[in-house]
């Protein structure tokens, strides 16, 4: 499957080639989903069986080096990638290990990500074998993947912009999918469906709860419970396009709710509003965070960060959190998410997705109701 142009391809190899030369690295190794889907252009969906290491080579100089299962081979070369190298996998006595130290011992120093958010996706004793044979440097390169990821190309952004519409487009159906009765599970079995009939590729990624007067965690899956009246409904949504995610949710009341309710939904709303009013270039994510923070009373943040990056992964770098303070830049996409306590064992959450411009940002998700909708 192809999603870009190869100057697309093309373009990000540049930029990681240039970093690469300014931070004195010869190539750099990669293995997981993301990375190498960005890079290369692989996107499939055999990545969640655990059971094939797949490895990428980006040289300081020339083209990148595919080192893959041999069961890969046939989508890969519908990439831009031309030096692809494949094993028999799976391969208990040497996983693509042999060929992987053929590509890098060429190379002295080789990044590999290390740092916050990164995972190493091979066996560790493989790792530690292709370390001894290779006799290269491994040096952590977090940093340097993460700035050229950070900022989204035009076409990167009409893909995000399409999911979100699509996202938006099926919470606008809430009033016609969810009613009294109906049971949690099914309402997110409705939801999904909406998401795919507006054109969503996938919906990897849909949690929510519903409670009277709000509920208890954001990550749950669904149970049998039927929604009730005075019920808030949340759902957040993770439906993917050419493999680029919207990530946003949406409160609905069921029949009725209470003043208390309405309050703790306007207080969000208003906090969310704020972050679109201060969420400019040269703008930090710590100075994001406080702003709505501090709309919303201040006080303790149990929850860690107000939103993050989106892009081809669900969550991606940086955070909207106190100890981030990576400067927003434009073309960047982030999502606004404050959370509110409403009392011990209730709260709220609000999410939105932004476009950072050299101006105002551009709202990629058709903006909630100022207030809290009440259905069914």
């Amino acid at each position: 499957m192809v999603d870009f142009t190869v100057a697309e391809f093309e373009t990000r190899m540049t930029l990681a080639q240039a970093a690469m030369a300014q931070a004195g690295l010869d190539a750099i190794l990669l293995c997981t989903e993301a990375e190498l889907r960005y890079f290369s252009g692989f996107r499939t969906q055999f990545w969640q069986s655990p059971t094939r290491p797949w490895f990428l080579v980006l040289p300081r100089d020339g083209a990148p080096i595919a080192v893959i299962p041999e069961i890969g081979a046939d989508l890969m070369f519908r990439t831009w990638v031309r030096d692809i190298r494949t094993w028999a996998s799976p391969d208990p006595t040497d996983d693509g290990v042999s060929l992987l130290v053929d590509v890098l011992s060429k190379y002295g120093k080789v990044g590999l990500p290390m740092g916050q958010e990164a995972s190493l996706r091979m066996p560790l004793g493989d790792f530690y074998r292709v370390h001894e044979k290779s006799n290269v440097e491994f040096v952590d390169c977090s940093e340097l993947i993460k700035m050229i990821r950070i900022v989204k190309s035009d076409a990167e952004i009409a893909i995000l912009r399409k999911i979100c519409g699509i996202g938006s487009t099926a919470f606008d159906q809430a009033s016609d999918i969810f009613h009294t009765g109906l049971s949690l599970s099914e309402a997110f079995r409705a939801f999904k469906i909406a998401l795919l009939q507006a054109g969503a590729d996938d919906v990897p990624y849909l949690v929510g709860a519903a409670g009277q007067g709000g509920y208890g965690d954001v990550i749950s899956p669904p149970d049998e419970t039927p929604l009730q009246d005075g019920d808030v409904l949340m759902l957040d949504t993770g439906a993917s396009l050419q493999g680029y995610f919207c990530d946003f949710d949406r409160n609905f009341a069921i029949g009725s709710a209470t003043d208390a309710t309405k309050q703790a939904y306007g207080l969000l709303w208003q906090a969310t509003e704020v972050g679109l009013q201060t969420a400019r270039a040269g703008v930090t994510c710590a100075d994001l965070f406080h702003a709505m923070h501090t709309s919303l009373g201040g006080g303790s943040s149990n929850v860690g960060r107000y939103g993050h990056g989106l892009g081809i992964q669900l969550t991606e770098y940086p955070s909207i959190a106190s100890f981030d303070h990576t400067v927003l830049q434009p073309g960047m996409v982030m999502t606004l998410e404050p959370s509110l306590t409403i009392s011990k064992d209730k709260m709220m959450v609000h999410e939105e997705n932004i476009l950072i411009t050299d101006d105002a940002p551009i709202l990629l998700t058709k903006r909630a109701a100022p207030e809290l909708p009440v259905i069914g």
